[in-house]
């Protein structure tokens, strides 16, 4: 596959300075996503798994999303994609207020296709009866019905080539792939329908180290190529990094210090908790070295 090299810091900068030039993509203020409990006496209690959280992402850009395991990083993303109920807060996608959309509704039907997720698990997130081709032929059959058999299978065999499996492999089964090629049917079943934005969800975590990198750089190849705008979520810095143009750090719900470019985050963390995340990388940043050529 491709291999990248970390940008400078001046030409990081420039990039950011041009796509901050456009509107933001994604608008979220002030989103809340809270869930009840119940206490002593039947007393109801809230538990804040998002609280409070607003952010900008372009056209075009990688914000990277990174903290511990049950920060709320997920919950987050499932909340931009109305897949978890919203407690308050507002969300705009292209300028359109998404949150007030029927769940039913035409509308949110037709924001499904501009939005998707790849999840951190592809072996659970792939139907095991399913063969790799009629997942991915999934969306075209829901959200394109005009389309004929032939011409959906034409656009699945076109996916798996811009993924880099073999088209032949139309009829194997999840159990019969890799974990990185299981990986890669998701990315192009989130292909399938020519979005614009896709969150990464912990995509690479479950992969071994050599797979993670082909994984990335792959993902960078499809940006670059098809103008992609992406939400990057992990718990690893040094993978953040080498991915996001920005980097938001969450912590208990919570943005643990404002949204700077990656290399002035690592350079000057604001938070004791963003200053543990990067001490807690060893040799950090020679352990992107496995990242770039």
């Amino acid at each position: 596959p491709p291999t990248y090299e970390l940008i400078t810091p001046a030409q990081e900068g420039d990039r950011l300075a041009k796509l901050q030039q456009q509107p933001p993509l994604l608008k979220v203020e002030n989103l809340t996503v809270s869930y009840g409990k119940g206490g002593l006496w039947g007393k109801q209690s809230q538990f804040k798994a998002v609280d409070d959280v607003s952010f900008s992402v372009y056209p075009g850009e990688t914000l990277g999303l990174v903290g511990e395991s049950g920060c709320g990083k997920s919950t987050l993303a499932r909340a931009l994609l109305r897949l978890t109920p919203v407690s308050g807060g507002k969300v705009w996608f292209d300028g359109q207020y998404i949150l007030a959309l029927p769940s039913k509704s035409q509308q949110l039907r037709r924001l499904r296709r501009e939005m998707q997720i790849i999840f951190q698990n592809p072996y659970n997130s792939l139907n095991p009866r399913l063969s790799i081709g009629r997942a991915i032929q999934e969306p075209l059959i829901i959200h394109q019905p005009q389309q004929s058999g032939q011409q959906q299978r034409q656009r699945v065999t076109e996916l798996l080539e811009r993924v880099g499996l073999d088209p032949a492999w139309f009829n194997r089964f999840p159990h019969e792939l890799s974990g990185g090629q299981r990986q890669r049917v998701c990315i192009a079943r989130a292909l399938a329908l020519n979005p614009r934005f896709i969150i990464c969800d912990e995509s690479v975590s479950a992969l071994d180290v050599s797979v993670q990198a082909q994984v990335l750089n792959l993902l960078k190849e499809l940006q670059r190529d098809l103008q992609l705008t992406y939400i990057f979520i992990s718990h690893d810095l040094s993978v953040v990094r080498f991915m996001g143009d920005r980097i938001m750090v969450m912590n208990r719900g919570q943005l643990a210090e404002p949204i700077n470019t990656a290399q002035a985050m690592i350079e000057n963390p604001q938070s004791p908790y963003t200053q543990k995340l990067i001490q807690s990388i060893p040799q950090f940043p020679e352990s992107l070295d496995w990242l770039v050529s």
